[in-house]
């Protein structure tokens, strides 16, 4: 008969206590050192069920991002005629000619200023409203509806409807401007047609932005507000000293997002409302690679400068990851 212990159960014949098996105890967690095993096969017992899942979306992204991309990438270094008939390898002369044109800087140093522009803008006023928002007793629903509707408008109708409010002919902002001595004429002035393009960019981007600063704010623990309520912050207080410096995570994802808008998605509403005018003194980089690539039909060119921008997307969010990154703090 096997020998009990007075402190726990009896001991089997080898000195082991027998493990104790119950329907309602749970399973013993792995170790910190072993992963745990059958996660990802918990659903999938196959390799063909996932694949065929994902492969809509690998057929989506090869047909329209990974082949163009690597045709871009080729024809950087090609000198193409205007109707593909002939390619000649070139090298690094197309990049050499670019970075020689005092044209593609000037849109070089467009781009910068737009896009930090923007992002300010966009970032702020979004801000500002998701501020607002979390003060509103009434209607706090049919004004989150109200700011999510230019979301839902397509870029080319939003550069449309600026472009239009701010004529300087017909449009009723613009009139609102000149009768305020303020001589407004974005068609010859290139400041105005460069604010005008902002603008326009902010107001379709500021939606998006509302969106994630709304669920960040949210998120805010109730009593941390409450404590500082009850020791005499006012709103403001409590939101430049506590909210915001916990929703940091929040803003720094969005910045590296507008400036991944700013350089990349903002080409319909420059093409609607400016054209690049006056004078090209709004066309930013994407929008010169449309110019050079299907106007003038430089094809070597434009494959450049895709490339270059690209380049300039990957270094500039790595400056943010860098050197922003390091004043975001993930912890509560």
């Amino acid at each position: 008969m096997p020998a009990r212990s007075s402190a726990g159960p009896a001991l089997s014949e080898g000195g082991r206590v027998p493990r104790l098996r119950w329907p309602f105890l749970r399973k013993p967690a792995a170790s910190a050192g072993q992963p745990e095993s059958g996660l990802k096969r918990a659903h999938f017992n196959e390799w063909r069920l996932p694949f065929w899942l994902l492969a809509p979306q690998l057929f989506i992204l090869l047909l329209f991002f990974f082949i163009p991309s690597i045709r871009a990438l080729v024809q950087a270094f090609q000198l193409t005629d205007p109707f593909g008939a002939m390619t000649q390898w070139v090298g690094f002369q197309n990049f050499e000619r670019l970075f020689r044109s005092s044209v593609y800087w000037t849109s070089v140093q467009v781009t910068l200023v737009f896009t930090l522009a923007q992002n300010v803008l966009t970032l702020s006023v979004a801000l500002l409203l998701a501020f607002a928002t979390n003060h509103i007793a009434r209607g706090r629903g049919a004004y989150r509806t109200v700011l999510l509707l230019p979301y839902a408008i397509a870029p080319a109708i939003a550069g449309i409807m600026l472009a239009f409010l701010f004529n300087p002919r017909v449009g009723p902002i613009a009139q609102m401007l000149q009768s305020a001595g303020f001589d407004w004429d974005p068609n010859r002035n290139s400041m105005h047609a460069l604010a005008l393009i902002v603008m326009a960019a902010s107001w379709k981007h500021i939606c998006y932005n509302y969106i994630f600063l709304v669920a960040a704010l949210l998120s805010v623990p109730h009593s941390i507000l409450e404590s500082a309520y009850l020791d005499g912050a006012g709103p403001i207080q409590r939101f430049l000293r506590i909210s915001l410096p916990m929703i940091a995570p929040t803003l720094f994802f969005l910045v590296v997002i507008n400036f991944v808008y700013g350089l990349f998605e903002t080409f319909a509403i420059v093409d609607a409302t400016t054209r690049g005018g006056p004078a090209g003194s709004t066309s930013i980089l994407v929008y010169k690679v449309y110019q050079d690539g299907f106007v003038t039909l430089d094809l070597g060119s434009s494959a450049a400068q895709s490339v270059v921008l690209m380049a300039l997307a990957l270094l500039l969010t790595f400056a943010q990851f860098r050197f922003v990154e390091r004043r975001v703090n993930y912890s509560v």
